[in-house]
């Protein structure tokens, strides 16, 4: 009886089964078999188009905040390495003075690069 009834799954042949097609004509089988030529498959609306250029300007948009970002933390980091180099360079200058001038003498000269250098800026 069983025979009779084709409801089981397994007795139903599926519809979706690859076709075997024979071997190409020009003989380059190794080719994947081509498609016929349509010209407007690849033609949008234009409000999907407006969408998706909207949609590109915000990524770049973002992309640029987020460049301009990492460049100024690269520039703080750069300009943090500058500041310590001068004040070393600075530091080591006073303590050549310091061997040859009397210590006080060598505290009047900073104070008064000090306010020459606010009086400049």
């Amino acid at each position: 009886m069983s025979t009779l009834f084709a409801s089981t799954p397994a007795a139903v042949p599926s519809t979706k089964t690859l076709q075997i097609a024979g071997h190409r004509k020009n003989g380059k089988q190794w080719h994947p078999t081509r498609k016929a030529f349509r010209p407007t498959a690849g033609q949008t609306s234009y409000a999907k188009r407006a969408t998706k250029t909207a949609q590109q300007a915000e990524v770049k948009k973002l992309e640029t905040e987020m460049k301009a970002e990492k460049e100024e933390e690269r520039q703080r980091r750069i300009q943090a390495i500058k500041d310590k180099r001068a004040a070393k360079e600075e530091k080591e200058r006073f303590e050549k003075m310091a061997e040859k001038m009397h210590a006080k003498r060598v505290e009047r000269l900073r104070r008064r690069e000090k306010r020459n250098k606010l009086l400049k800026s």
